[in-house]
């Protein structure tokens, strides 16, 4: 199977650990986010990563390649088995990547990150001062009566628990920490899902796509064993507001 995405996108990194925990063989095309080519939009009309190709079949949007990976490949299951418990994954899944997603991508990591970097100019820091004060506090103090006080959210780690944990470490890439006094469960949980040998072993490809410039990027990310494809569909220069993470 092929992946097209950044190893920094928190959908991506859902389905990245998805496949790891499966122990399905894959390989990345590392394409930056706002990066990409023609044949990267005939593939992903809304022009978003994460892409899957398997054979003839290609699939956009994490949740539904999440799907199509557990229907699939149902040996390891990443849903508990339980009809409720099955649905509650599904909605908090829904609420990381809708709900976190609008609050720790675009109203911090878009501002703080992307913008700098890839558009070089300053993002928008009244929708970051609003974000701090109003909107992540609100999300944050949801997730506190929804995560237990201990191990995950079904026994065992699943894609509920990659959903939410992930965007918390693209929040910290703009600066954001959990206060452990004010969301002890939040700050519990999503640290003991970001330790799980999976999910450490991404960030070390991550840790090397954000501190390589574009061109050294694909050769580092390959000298750390990274599972890339042999082609790319990156280009030089990025299209602004084309592309999603």
């Amino acid at each position: 199977m092929k992946i097209i995405g950044s190893f920094v996108s928190p959908y991506v990194r859902k389905v990245l650990a998805c496949l790891e925990m499966k122990g399905l063989d894959y390989r990345v095309d590392p394409i930056t986010p706002f990066y990409g080519n023609d044949e990267f939009e005939r593939l992903s009309p809304l022009r978003r990563i994460p892409v899957l190709i398997d054979e003839d079949l290609v699939l956009c949007d994490s949740s539904v390649i999440c799907a199509y990976l557990e229907e699939a490949y149902p040996a390891t299951p990443l849903l508990p088995p339980d009809p409720k418990d099955r649905a509650r994954a599904r909605w908090l899944e829904e609420f990381a990547d809708s709900r976190l997603g609008d609050i720790f991508i675009w109203g911090l990591f878009y501002q703080r990150v992307v913008h700098p970097l890839v558009w070089g100019e300053p993002g928008d820091e009244a929708r970051v001062a609003r974000t701090l004060a109003e909107d992540a506090p609100a999300a944050l103090d949801y997730l506190e009566t929804q995560l237990p006080a201990s191990g995950f959210l079904f026994r065992e780690i699943g894609i509920a628990d990659i959903s939410i944990a992930s965007f918390f470490r693209n929040a910290e890439y703009a600066g954001f920490t959990t206060d452990p006094g004010r969301w002890p469960k939040v700050a519990r949980f999503v640290g003991d899902v970001l330790d799980h040998p999976v999910l450490a072993k991404l960030l070390r490809y991550e840790d090397i796509q954000r501190g390589t410039d574009i061109k050294g990027r694909r050769q580092a990310l390959l000298d750390a064993g990274a599972p890339l494809n042999e082609e790319t569909l990156g280009t030089r220069e990025p299209r602004k507001g084309l592309m999603r993470l």
